[in-house]
């Protein structure tokens, strides 16, 4: 177990906020608080407090991933991950989830755990542990190594006080006793927590699948999670990206075999998009490419750095030799050269969509490459990964996705794993997250069909609170701020949402400028009014109605009273409404205005 109770030999490893010690695993009903933990139990009205769960992201979106939970004085957060951006947010790097419950309430928080080392789920790391007060991070070894590789691009911040765990440890944060179980995704060291809490045990399982023939870990204990689901579960919070989907998941070794036969007959390069997370699929390519005698070159900072990590922590052995700077991929026979990148959703300044344009400077595209799309299309992605699909049909190369074969295993359960995870823990409570709202709709239905009653279904939105006390829960009113965050450049503000509204005006509807030069003392126009059209209309092409428009503009400015323009926030008003309102009579457009006014 681990504590925050001071090690008592310097090889103990403890740590935690909170002496008391883990309550013993009894057999209980599901949804029953925990019998031990006398330390919490025999105080009064202990069970007046309220166990509180809201996901600040993953609700409403695949992405942004964020769980606080809450017991009195006690707050852990599962996840701080970040959401790419949506078609009609322009400029916006990315989105993380909204810190503001937490302000003030810093010193409460117990701890941060991390169910894997995917962006989704850390990404907001480096923006909002300094701002909560830099709270303890608690995960498995490759997570923490991609976190604090992240880290190095963020050399503003602290350094986070992370700690490695091990899957069969026990965290003492508060009134929380933290467990874990290992669960397959497309990442090593993916772990499912279990957090048992006074009012019952509520289990998260971060991103999984059920996978019997994973590469280079071992399958889901089935065993340990059902002896967690014999000493009764509260409440299971459960990944809904691909549950509506039949079946099991593919296997990773399904993938590698089929994988090895598209590497085994390629007559030419052979170049391999892929998720530079996913590094069960990466360490299965280095490997086969290995054992076939070819040489490997990887294409992206991303990639190299967590085929660095995996190697270094042990997941990934290769002989080093096999890897090869892309600059001598020319000395290599073609049919010898295998290009693992990312790029396969697209990316505008990725590898592949370099290479596929021309702009790459070691790889030209020849007839006779073969390019394997392995992995799926991000919604959103569709059409820039069919428009570079058709870029590389154009020159010449053999494409091949998921569509065509199996070369690509989801990282999430299908609808008969959740079945099988659902009787493995016998939740009285389900918790669809991870997905948009069909996703979670899809996902409940799976329990629903199980005979769990619908009540028992909580369909969440984001922040919506989800209160548990003495065995029973509530899905209710009550909404925490989960508005969206940008981060745009070097900013980070969830008041970004005034310029992206502008932005997306711009984007629809252009604008126009409007500059008036008075005489300050007299107030008169001196010359006509100039107008610059960006986005709205082509000024060659619509004489009439600019000439139009700098008449009434003149006319608008010579009528006013010449002491108003004392006031030029007034009169800059007074323009934008006006010419606001003609141009829409006019065209039937909302483009921005811009009134200029200068004083001479």
């Amino acid at each position: 177990m681990i504590s925050s109770k001071p090690a008592s030999h310097p090889s103990r490893r403890r740590y935690g906020s909170s002496p008391q010690r883990r309550p013993a695993p009894l057999n209980r009903p599901p949804g029953m608080p925990l019998a031990s933990a006398p330390a919490l139990a025999s105080s009064p009205g202990v069970y007046t407090k309220k166990l509180k769960v809201a996901v600040l992201g993953g609700l409403e979106e695949v992405g942004r991933n964020c769980t606080l939970i809450e017991y009195g004085e006690d707050i852990i957060l599962i996840d701080l991950g970040l959401q790419f951006p949506e078609e009609d947010m322009p400029g916006i790097d990315y989105i993380i989830p909204n810190m503001n419950y937490l302000k003030g309430k810093e010193k409460r928080i117990r701890g941060i755990i991390i169910t894997h080392g995917h962006y989704d789920h850390i990404g907001g790391i480096p923006h909002l542990v300094p701002n909560l007060g830099y709270p303890p991070i608690y995960a498995l070894p490759i997570t923490n190594a991609i976190i604090k590789k992240r880290q190095d691009d963020f050399t503003d911040v602290n350094q986070f006080r992370i700690h490695n765990v091990k899957i069969d440890d026990h965290l003492r944060l508060g009134a929380f006793d933290i467990e874990f179980f290992h669960v397959n995704h497309n990442i090593p060291d993916s772990m499912a927590v279990v957090i048992n809490t006074p009012e019952g045990t509520v289990v998260h399982t971060g991103d999984w699948k059920f996978d019997y023939q994973p590469v280079g870990e071992p399958p889901a204990d089935l065993q340990r999670i059902a002896k967690i689901g014999d000493r009764g579960v509260l409440a299971l919070m459960s990944d809904s990206t691909n549950a509506m989907m039949p079946g099991h998941q593919t296997s990773e070794s399904e993938i590698g075999v089929n994988l090895e036969d598209l590497i085994t007959k390629a007559k030419g390069r052979i170049i391999i998009g892929a998720f530079s997370s996913l590094l069960s699929r990466i360490k299965q390519l280095i490997e086969i490419s290995e054992k076939l005698g070819k040489v490997v070159a990887l294409g992206g900072y991303s990639m190299k750095s967590n085929v660095e990590i995996a190697k270094e922590l042990g997941y990934m052995k290769f002989n080093s030799k096999i890897l090869i700077d892309m600059r001598q991929i020319d000395k290599y026979p073609m049919n010898k050269v295998v290009v693992i990148c990312t790029g396969a959703q697209g990316e505008k300044n990725a590898t592949l969509m370099r290479i596929a344009t021309g702009e790459h400077r070691e790889i030209k595209l020849v007839p006779g490459d073969t390019v394997v799309f392995s992995s799926s299309v991000i919604p959103g992605n569709e059409r820039t990964v069919q428009r570079l699909k058709d870029t590389l049909f154009r020159k010449g190369a053999e494409v091949i996705h998921h569509e065509m074969m199996d070369v690509h295993a989801g990282g999430h359960a299908k609808a008969d794993d959740v079945k099988l995870m659902l009787s493995l823990l016998k939740p009285r409570y389900f918790v669809p997250q991870h997905g948009n709202h069909f996703m979670l709709r899809l996902n409940g239905k799976i329990a629903a069909a199980m005979g769990m009653p619908k009540e028992n279904i909580f369909i969440a939105d984001n922040g919506q609170v989800m209160e548990f006390s003495k065995g029973t829960g509530v899905l209710t009113t009550t909404k925490l701020p989960s508005d969206y965050v940008f981060v745009d450049g070097l900013g980070v503000s969830d008041e970004t949402n005034v310029v992206l509204r502008d932005r997306q005006a711009l984007a629809e509807d252009g604008m126009v400028v409007i500059i008036a030069t008075v005489d300050t003392k007299t107030g008169l126009l001196i010359q006509n009014p100039d107008i610059i059209s960006r986005g709205f209309v082509y000024l060659k092409e619509h004489k009439e109605l600019i000439e139009d428009l700098r008449h009434r503009v003149k006319k608008l400015v010579v009528d006013s009273d010449p002491k108003s323009w004392a006031d030029t926030n007034y009169i800059r008003n007074k323009i934008r409404d006006y010419v606001g309102q003609f141009l829409f009579t006019k065209t039937e457009k909302r483009p921005m205005i811009l009134p200029v006014v200068i004083e001479v």
